[in-house]
C-alpha cells in the first residue's frame, strides 16, 4: 500500500516558517524579529527555499519585497497550515490543563481510600474529568492511557517517579463475632486454632509472623484470594483472621465491624506509591491531582 507519510518530499520546515514570518510582514528585518534570529538568517533560508523550488518567491525591491505569483501560493497554503496547527495545539494545551486525567488504581485502594475523597477534588477542580482506571496488573504506561497511577510496591518503578502515599504498616483484624464466639484469640500462638485470610502471592502473613517473633505459629487452615476486598469482607463475615494495611481500615475499625486481636504493628517496607512518568507533572492537570493527593495522604496521617 502507497504510503504518503514515508514519500513526502517537503522542504524545510525553518526554510518554510522563515518564508511564511517574512511573506507576512513582507521585511526579512520583521521576520527576524519574531522568529529571534538575524535578518541574514532569515533571508539566507528564503534563498534556500527560493533553490530548492526552483522558483522566485519574491520580488526584492528598494526596500521593498513584494510576493510573487508562487509565492502568494505558497503563502496561502502556509498561512492556512500554520493556522490549524496553531488551533490543534492550542486545544491539546488547553487540553493538558482541564480535559481528562487518567488514573490507574488498584480496586483496594480505589475502596478503601480514593473514592472516600475524590469527591473533594472535583469539588476543586470541577474542570478536570476524571477517568478512574481499576487493574490489579501492574500499571503500565507504554500499552495504557495513563497519566499517572497509585500502585503497591516498594518504589522499584525504573524510568518512573514514585512517591509513597500510604505506607504498609500491616496489622491482624478479624471480626468481633470471631473472638466471642471463636477459639480462645489473646495470643499470638492463639492463632493455630484459626484460619488465616490472605492475599495470593504476598506473603505477608509469613513475613508479619516473623516480624512479632511468631514465625514457628501454624494455623489450623488458610485461604487465599486474589483480591483484598474479598479478604477483608471474609474477615467481616467472621471467617477468619486477615491483615492489612491500618490506614486502609479505618472505617471497619472505627465502625466496629473489625478488630484488632493484637496490639501489634508491623511496617513492611513501601506501600502504596504515586507513580507517574518523569514529564507528566508539567501537564496542569496532572501536577494538580499529584499535589491534592500528597495533602491528602498527609492529613490522613496515612
Amino acid at each position: 500500500m502507497y504510503d504518503r507519510a514515508m514519500a513526502r518530499n517537503l522542504p524545510s520546515p525553518v526554510a518554510l516558517r522563515a518564508f511564511e514570518a517574512a511573506a507576512r510582514h513582507l521585511s526579512f528585518t520583521r521576520a527576524a524579529k519574531e522568529l529571534f534570529v538575524t535578518q541574514s538568517a532569515v533571508s539566507h533560508q528564503v534563498k534556500t527555499l527560493e533553490e530548492d523550488l526552483g522558483s522566485r518567491l519574491f520580488l526584492r525591491l528598494t526596500r521593498q519585497l513584494r510576493l510573487t505569483e508562487d509565492g502568494e501560493s505558497l503563502l496561502s497554503v502556509l498561512r492556512d497550515s500554520f493556522d490549524r496547527i496553531e488551533e490543534t495545539v492550542g486545544k491539546m494545551r488547553t487540553g493538558s490543563a482541564t480535559g481528562p486525567l487518567s488514573v490507574g488504581l488498584t480496586p483496594y485502594f480505589a475502596t478503601r481510600w480514593l473514592t472516600r475523597r475524590i469527591g473533594l477534588f472535583s469539588a476543586r477542580h470541577p474542570e478536570i474529568e476524571m477517568r478512574l482506571h481499576l487493574s490489579n496488573s501492574p500499571a503500565d504506561f507504554d500499552r495504557m492511557d495513563l497519566d499517572l497511577a497509585v500502585a503497591w510496591g516498594r518504589g522499584d518503578w525504573p524510568g518512573l517517579v514514585s512517591e509513597l502515599l500510604v505506607p504498609t504498616r500491616i496489622i491482624a483484624v478479624c471480626s468481633p463475632a470471631l473472638i466471642e464466639n471463636g477459639p480462645p484469640l489473646r495470643e499470638l500462638a492463639d492463632l493455630r486454632h484459626h484460619t488465616l485470610l490472605q492475599e495470593i502471592d504476598h506473603g505477608f502473613w509469613r513475613d508479619w509472623l516473623a516480624a512479632v517473633g511468631a514465625g514457628a505459629v501454624t494455623p489450623r487452615s488458610s485461604v487465599t484470594m486474589d483480591d483484598p476486598n474479598v479478604v477483608h469482607q471474609a474477615a467481616v463475615e467472621g471467617q477468619g483472621v486477615a491483615l492489612g494495611a491500618e490506614a486502609l481500615l479505618d472505617d471497619e475499625l472505627s465502625q466496629g465491624r473489625l478488630v484488632r486481636p493484637f496490639d501489634r504493628s508491623v511496617e513492611m517496607g513501601g506501600g502504596y506509591c504515586l507513580v507517574h512518568p518523569p514529564n507528566a507533572r508539567n501537564r496542569p492537570n496532572v501536577k494538580a491531582f499529584c499535589e491534592w493527593l500528597s495533602a491528602e495522604a498527609r492529613a490522613s496521617g496515612s
